[in-house]
């Protein structure tokens, strides 16, 4: 049996999967395009996107917006307008521009976490962009279906549910991650009923898309069985021709073992899953690395306090810089075993979702 579109809305997703979206500049047009073009739902991280820029410390949000603006058009441009998201972080400053600019570019779904983005459909109303929050638990999924259908008359396009395998931030506490007290399908399934009032009274389907630790075909073909009806997938795109990373940080993630994944505390103030390195030793030594420039971007940092300036940590990993660099990633890092491209990763992957999901039905 073959595996089900994802559809949101009006729009079909040939295959349930949605790539994960990595920031610094991990995901960007070119694997986000490279995800959409091989059957799936490129997602582009829409944190400090203009890094590169040369007025970037000088003119951050000008030059964020300037090259979100020309990400979003790369990519639907590969991809001959094919879809196409954005991830936005609620705990970025600058965060209703960023969103202004994306919704203006016409990009297909703006997907936002690391805090509740209440606020969101305000932010897009009458356009036609689809709105996915990400959520960690039954009772952040009540509370915000809850404001945004009392706040905003709107229910969400779809839901992400990130569990505590996932890369970067988490919505957990730092014991609930070590002692994984997380169930993939009770909370599938809690989140399922609890929208269940909202696709009544919207009419129409809210999908629900797992994330955290979906690593292989077997992994999605659970997922789906639990009742999800897509997943979204990090950690595996990142070995991949087309990332957008810096070969080395690729390399990293090859070789990686199941010992060098830490949790970490962000600067935005949740904990975090990356890779062990010299950073985070002198960061759990005490020993606070020296911010060079700050660039205002989290609304929760302050630069007198901050452990350490999480841009500066992520783009040093994505440009290459290893040990000074904050490497994300998911729990099941250490199972990637080589680089390969995106076509064929995703062949695989439905192959083996294929074969497992016939044996779940």
């Amino acid at each position: 049996m073959k595996l089900p579109e994802l559809k949101i809305g009006q729009l079909s997703v040939k295959f349930p999967i949605v790539l994960g979206a990595m920031g610094v500049g991990v995901t960007r047009s070119g694997l986000a395009s490279a995800v959409t073009n091989a059957g799936g739902l490129g997602v582009i991280s829409g944190v400090n996107l203009g890094f590169r820029d040369p007025d970037f410390y000088q003119n951050r949000l000008e030059a964020n917006l300037r090259a979100l603006k020309n990400e979003i058009r790369l990519a639907k441009e590969k991809t001959q307008n094919g879809l196409i998201g954005i991830n936005f972080m609620v705990a970025m400053n600058n965060y209703k521009e960023h969103v202004a600019v994306a919704v203006k570019e016409g990009v297909d779904f703006i997907i936002s976490g690391a805090g509740l983005p209440t606020e969101l459909p305000s932010m897009v109303k009458g356009s036609a962009t689809k709105i996915v929050p990400i959520v960690s638990s039954v009772k952040a999924t009540q509370l915000l279906a809850k404001l945004w259908d009392r706040n905003h008359q709107v229910a969400p396009d779809a839901v992400v549910i990130e569990g505590v395998l996932a890369g970067g931030h988490l919505g957990f506490s730092k014991e609930d991650i070590l002692e994984n007290n997380f169930d993939p399908k009770t909370v599938i399934q809690g989140v399922k009923n609890a929208l269940k009032p909202y696709e009544e009274k919207y009419a129409r389907k809210i999908p629900v898309i797992f994330a955290g630790g979906v690593f292989d075909g077997k992994d999605i073909a659970e997922m789906l069985s639990y009742g999800a009806d897509g997943v979204q997938m990090a950690t595996r795109f990142v070995a991949t021709e087309e990332c957008d990373a810096d070969d080395a940080f690729k390399q990293a993630y090859v070789a990686s073992t199941e010992e060098d994944v830490e949790i970490i505390i962000s600067p935005v103030g949740m904990p975090g899953r990356a890779l062990n390195n010299s950073l985070i030793k002198r960061i759990a030594e005490g020993r606070r690395p020296k911010i060079e420039r700050c660039v205002n971007c989290l609304a929760t940092c302050n630069p007198a306090t901050t452990p350490y300036c999480i841009s500066q940590a992520l783009v040093s990993s994505v440009t290459g810089d290893l040990e000074s660099g904050l490497i994300f990633a998911g729990a099941n890092v250490y199972k990637v075993n080589e680089i390969t491209t995106v076509p064929k990763l995703v062949e695989t992957l439905v192959s083996e979702a294929e074969a497992a999901y016939n044996g779940h039905q």
